[in-house]
């Protein structure tokens, strides 16, 4: 390397500083601007390699053939790239490379190396700011730090995201069928109704799987959409209890892992590992910790760092940077599906699949109803052998929900040699590729009114063997997509950077050809109620699909599930309730029951809670709390009950009539900053103002009657 170099010096970046896009008059200008750098020394030579290091790979061959003893003489060199019309883009590449040199005391050699690689690829024009004044203030040691970070994490490293890039740009620009060559049919799979007699005997089926249980929470977004800005996870469920989100998902496995070690010897432990990000790291590890890994025990929970990836602002797949600062490099998520090559990466798959794991479930980070078809998803999958289970929910035509589908190569897939694929397939290009079925397009079944291709909610139940096989395989690298937004009909400019995204629901495509890939279908009210959604946002999306996907829908649906099962059992209660609009989105409200995972893990472990179902009675403005070991032999409510049976205590509610004011919502102004967000992007609090609430710590057996909670001897 040019010993030159080794310092910043003043006639590099003086020269530099006016490289740049040379139009084809300004060419032979920018060949006497790149040979005065390259011939700082002023002998009108340089050696071979320090060229060639600079020079585009497709000028090798040009440099090599004029190459003497080692040097290529520069006189000879600037009269060969004239006579062969070198491009603009190859000038810039050498023109790139020089500010690289220029820099390279106050970089790190591998660094050094990289910008030479990305300058090689696309990238020229994130050095066109590299300059004397820039140097001294150290800035490319803050993009390059940016891009060898990015560098390390993506497999194959940033040279392949540009290549790859630069495909899908082009596939995307030529508007190329992803699906082309597939014909669409109908999954294997199992159609069940919450609650019935089907579904019972798959929750048993399931319950006897729970010990080689594993559980994967997908967590790596903030709460901005909502209009909070902590992490999702952080969310109350409902404000009730104020259970969040990650305590309620901790309640379950742990529920679930008392299940199974009822059948078992008492030793099981279920993993459970969280993908985080950048963003939702530090703040998850932190809730963890202030909460004592609620309940579970040290090791039991992983958690995966995903990163990010560079933005890309044009279809040449050029990086992006901060349109007031070009040393700040743009970055965007990578999408879900990084959690397979993180677990990968961590080797946890293997682990488990060695210590015994047989599935592993995926679910998302503010889907509060999820628990509730987890355990008859592992029955169907053990039942129906499939490697790859998604959860699913009916879904009407036309509605902006991806599709379960099974691809079968036709004749044009054959001549490709395609393979058959059960995957998700998007809302936006569901119905072209249903159009080339005989009902020509997103229709209904005659009998049902629903689509026969059931709606995906990125649910999942992996087999762990082949899982943990396919990863050792493939490292877990999903294959990606892009989707930019084009300002022109010709595509030709973005409206802002894209970048490319991989899905987890993408994963049927890493299978061997043969794995059996299907899907559980259960009713919406059961399994999905997202989080995601401000109030305004709500509100139209509320009046678009009928479901709101907010603060105080998800919490209406928490409560509304709990009545159901309720009712299920033959208790006298209003289930579904009445439909009432917060802020203008549509929210069932009735009686407010939180059921806690230790009360009852399963449908089937809260038929035993209520051994005399037809006793018990529960007005719509009752809240109902109960947790642990709590058997309701009778009760009246119409009002506000807690019952929480600590660890080691047995309760039996035996009781009259409980009458109270209860606790009820009290809208709040939205705008009003001095209150909570949690509270905000629902549209109200509670106002707790009467109840009757018992906590039994003290080891032993009690029965609640008549206003008291009495041991028994």
């Amino acid at each position: 390397k040019p010993t030159s170099y080794a310092q910043p010096t003043s006639i590099i970046y003086r020269e530099a500083r006016t490289m740049g896009a040379a139009t084809s008059e300004q060419q032979l200008q920018q060949y006497d601007e790149i040979f005065k750098l390259i011939d700082i020394d002023g002998k009108g030579e340089i050696s071979t390699a320090n060229l060639l290091a600079l020079v585009p790979v497709d000028m090798s061959k040009m440099v090599e053939g004029l190459q003497k003893d080692g040097k290529v003489n520069l006189a000879e060199f600037k009269e060969a790239i004239t006579k062969n019309d070198v491009s603009k883009e190859a000038l810039e590449i050498v023109s790139a490379k020089l500010r690289i040199a220029g820099c390279k005391a106050i970089l790190p050699a591998p660094q050094v190396q990289l910008a030479q690689v990305l300058a090689d690829n696309g990238q020229t024009h994130l050095f066109k700011p590299w300059n004397e004044e820039s140097a001294k203030a150290g800035k490319p040691k803050m993009l390059m730090a940016s891009l060898s970070g990015c560098d390390s994490k993506y497999p194959g490293g940033l040279k392949e995201y540009v290549k790859k890039a630069k495909v899908l740009l082009a596939s995307s620009k030529a508007g190329t069928n992803p699906f082309a060559g597939y014909t669409p049919e109908v999954p294997v799979g199992m159609n069940l109704n919450f609650g019935d007699d089907k579904f019972l005997d798959y929750e048993g089926k399931g319950i006897k799987e729970l010990k080689g249980a594993a559980f994967v929470l997908v967590a790596g977004g903030l709460g901005e959409r909502l209009g909070y800005g902590g992490i999702k996870v952080a969310l109350p469920l409902e404000i009730t209890t104020m259970t969040c989100y990650l305590q309620f998902y901790c309640q379950n496995i742990l529920a679930l892992q008392a299940l199974a070690n009822t059948e078992g010897d008492g030793k099981v432990q279920l993993p459970f590992a969280i993908m985080t990000s950048g963003d939702t790291h530090a703040k998850t590890e932190a809730l963890l910790k202030e909460n004592k890994n609620f309940g579970m025990a040290q090791g039991q929970i992983t958690l995966v760092q995903q990163d990010k990836v560079p933005a890309i602002m044009n279809n040449d797949g050029a990086f992006a940077t901060d349109s007031s600062d070009p040393f700040k490099l743009l970055t965007k998520p990578h999408g879900h599906g990084d959690v397979h090559l993180l677990l990968y990466q961590a080797g946890l798959v293997k682990k488990w699949a060695d210590s015994g794991v047989e599935w592993i479930s995926f679910f998302q980070d503010t889907n509060g109803l999820v628990f509730n078809a987890l355990t008859a998803c592992m029955g169907v999958s053990k039942e129906l052998g499939l490697e790859v289970n998604s959860l699913t929910v009916p879904r009407k035509p036309g509605e902006a929900v991806g599709a379960i589908c099974k691809l079968v190569p036709n004749e044009e897939g054959k001549k490709k040699s395609l393979s058959e694929l059960t995957i998700n397939v998007e809302y936006n290009q569901l119905d072209a590729l249903l159009k080339t079925t005989p009902v020509g397009g997103d229709q209904a079944d005659e009998k049902s009114g629903l689509s026969p291709y059931p709606g995906n909610i990125n649910v999942l139940v992996f087999a762990a063997k082949p899982y943990a096989k396919n990863l050792e395989k493939t490292h877990g690298v999903v294959p990606e997509f892009v989707n930019p937004k084009y300002k022109d009909a010709e595509k030709t400019t973005f409206k802002k950077p894209t970048r490319l995204e991989c899905m987890m629901q993408d994963y049927p495509r890493l299978c061997d050809e043969g794995a059996k890939v299907g899907f559980t279908s259960l009713d919406r009210f059961s399994c999905f109620s997202a989080v995601k959604n401000n109030i305004n946002d709500a509100k139209t999306k509320a009046e678009k699909t009928g479901f709101g996907e907010s603060g105080c829908t998800g919490e209406a649906d928490a409560y509304k599930i709990n009545r159901k099962k309720l009712k299920l059992l033959g208790i006298e209660i209003d289930d579904d309730g009445k439909v009432e609009k917060v802020l203008g989105i549509p929210c069932s409200m009735g009686a407010k029951v939180c059921l806690a995972p230790s009360f009852a893990a399963t449908l089937a472990q809260l038929k035993t809670r209520f051994p005399e179902p037809k006793a018990v009675k529960i007005s719509s403005k009752s809240t109902l709390v109960l947790e642990g070991d709590i058997t309701v032999k009778k009760l009246e409510l119409d009002g506000a009950l807690t019952v929480i049976a600590k660890p080691g205590t047995k309760v039996v509610i035996d009781e009259g009539k409980v009458e109270n004011d209860g606790h009820e919502f009290k809208m709040i102004d939205v705008n009003d900053k001095s209150i909570d967000e949690k509270f905000r992007i629902r549209g109200y609090i509670l106002d707790k103002k009467a109840g009757a609430n018992f906590e039994v710590a003290e080891k032993g057996s009690y029965t609640i009657s008549q206003g008291k909670a009495e041991k028994q001897q």
